[in-house]
This record gives C-alpha cells, structure tokens and sequence, in this order.
C-alpha cells in the first residue's frame, strides 16, 4: 500500500508540473503582445486620424505625432475609397495594447442617411460595413515615420 500511495504522488506531481509548464507557454504570447516596447498601449480616445497606403495596412495617428501601423489579416480596397470611414467598436477595456484589441471595419459615406436628403453627418458610414482582422501592430520609431509618404501619414 505504502508504495502505491507514492506512485499516485508522484503521477499527480508529474502532472501538475506538466499543467504547470503547459498554461505558462499558452499565457507567454500574451505577455509578449504587452511587453514589447514598440507596442506600448494607448487609449482609443488618443487616436486622433488614420490613412491607408495599401488595402492591409493602416497608419494610426495617436496623441498628434505618434504612429502606429496595423497590418491586417485580409483588407479590403474600400480603405482606399476617399469617402471610407474607419469603424472601431469598442468591446470593454477602452485601451489598445495590441491587434486584438482592434474591432475594426470600414464603410463608405454613401450620403443618403435615412431621411433620403443626403445630409452631412447623417447617414454617415451608413455604406456596407466590411469587418476587418487586425494581425500586428506597431509603434513606429521616428525615422520610420518619417519615411512615410507625406500623404499617408495620419497626423
């Protein structure tokens, strides 16, 4: 009895410590997504405008002369639409640590809101919403961006 009583122990040992190592290399990305220093977070109410060069990525313009860029997973050629909006829903937390936590999609401004008058303002993003799936995002250093095309930077 005494030397089954010792196997269980050590089986169960075993297996909390494979449990144990197992949820600390699930939890590692997440920690990783936070701590890279060129993806600090920011609020969504810092964001202030944005541009897109291509069809998969974004230029944010947060606090007036930090920029982030967010590749995305599939884009859609409605951000290169001059009439796109950029749609963010915010889903609890209001601050932006990395791509997950961008609910992003784009519409256009067809100008027709609801009365049919086609005022400014109403109606405004009332075009077909295309989800969009944010992959990365990055902080960008100064040099890079000041590489940008003056006409994709969003600040």
């Amino acid at each position: 009895m005494k030397h089954h009583t010792r196997n269980v122990r050590r089986s169960a040992l075993r297996g909390g410590l494979l449990a144990g190592v197992a949820a600390a290399l699930i939890a590692a990305p997440a920690f990783a997504a936070t701590d890279n220093p060129r993806t600090p977070c920011f609020y969504i109410t810092q964001w202030q405008g944005w541009k897109a060069p291509d069809a998969n990525t974004i230029y944010l313009g947060v606090n007036m002369h930090d920029v982030y860029r967010v590749d995305l997973s599939a884009g859609s050629p409605q951000l290169l639409w001059p009439d796109a909006h950029l749609i963010s829903e915010v889903r609890g937390s209001n601050s932006i640590c990395s791509a997950i936590d961008l609910q992003l999609s784009v519409a256009e401004n067809n100008g027709s809101g609801a009365n049919g008058f086609g005022l400014r303002g109403i109606g405004a993003g009332a075009g077909f919403r295309v989800p969009l799936i944010a992959r990365k995002l990055t902080k960008l250093t100064p040099a890079e961006i000041a590489a940008i095309p003056k006409k994709y930077r969003p600040n």
